[in-house]
């Protein structure tokens, strides 16, 4: 979430997490509320929290047992404002740092991608001093870092957003291998991306989501859509909703029309 407490403090995040879970248990249900936050270099959103190194430079480092070690002090820090999940590490593998997401990647190499990937899921998700492990998030899952330039769907942006006019071997070669190895160290949710694959966006490709992440891979953890990812530019915001859900998508990102999906 990018949202933050009235009074942006450690205790002020306990306090509104805490006031979310006692309003989700008076629903009928009483199905306890999971709050994620971007804590991507940090629990940023908290001042006084402590900032490290965007991934790009911890990918520079090539040094998976620091990488393990910054994620487990985030997480430590995350789960001290009462927050178990977080929506990172950010497992693109780019091509064309013209991107302006670059800082937020490993890097070029999926090799390292998917070492340093993988100890940062494990340092997040590993047992905390302060409270329960942290979900991790691998994102953005697939093949986001090789949108083409000029090929945004969304007119405020170049690249972002993009279409990666690949082969089905190269996003299976680069692009896969990351979030192949984050499912083997048991991560607990995969984000969808916002770019295109071969014209069709990923939120709604069955076979990427369905097929491959959770048959093929065995992924056995929940999905969810980037922000806003699957009302994003489009004019029959039902059918994307439809199409999405029945490619695999488990949960919906809303910061808007969230009345009307839960109609829907």
């Amino acid at each position: 979430s990018g949202g933050k407490p009235a009074s942006n403090t450690p205790e002020g995040w306990q306090q509104m997490v805490k006031n979310f879970q006692s309003y989700s248990k008076k629903t009928r249900l009483s199905i306890p509320l999971l709050y994620g936050v971007d804590a991507n270099h940090g629990h940023s959103n908290v001042p006084g929290s402590t900032i490290f190194p965007h991934s790009i430079g911890l990918g520079a480092s090539k040094d998976p047992g620091l990488v393990e070690n910054v994620a487990k002090a985030t997480a430590e820090e995350v789960a001290a404002t009462g927050i178990y999940w977080v929506f990172s590490p950010d497992l693109d593998v780019v091509q064309d740092t013209r991107w302006g997401r670059t800082y937020e990647t490993f890097g070029s190499d999926p090799q390292w991608a998917s070492l340093l990937g993988q100890a940062y899921i494990e340092g997040l998700q590993s047992v905390h001093q302060n409270g329960p492990s942290i979900a991790a998030t691998a994102k953005h899952y697939l093949g986001n870092g090789t949108s083409e330039w000029g090929s945004s769907i969304n007119k405020n942006f170049f690249i972002d957003q993009g279409n990666s006019n690949i082969s089905e071997n190269e996003l299976r070669e680069i692009h896969l291998k990351p979030f192949k190895q984050a499912v083997k160290a048991g991560v607990k949710s995969v984000m969808v991306g916002l770019n295109k694959w071969e014209g069709e966006k990923i939120s709604t490709n069955k076979y990427l989501i369905t097929d491959v992440l959770k048959n093929e891979l065995g992924f056995q953890g929940f999905v969810v859509s980037d922000w806003y990812g699957i009302y994003e530019r489009e004019e029959n915001i039902y059918n994307a909703l439809v199409q999405a859900i029945n490619a695999g998508i488990d949960m919906v990102m809303l910061p808007y029309d969230y009345k009307f999906f839960s109609e829907s």
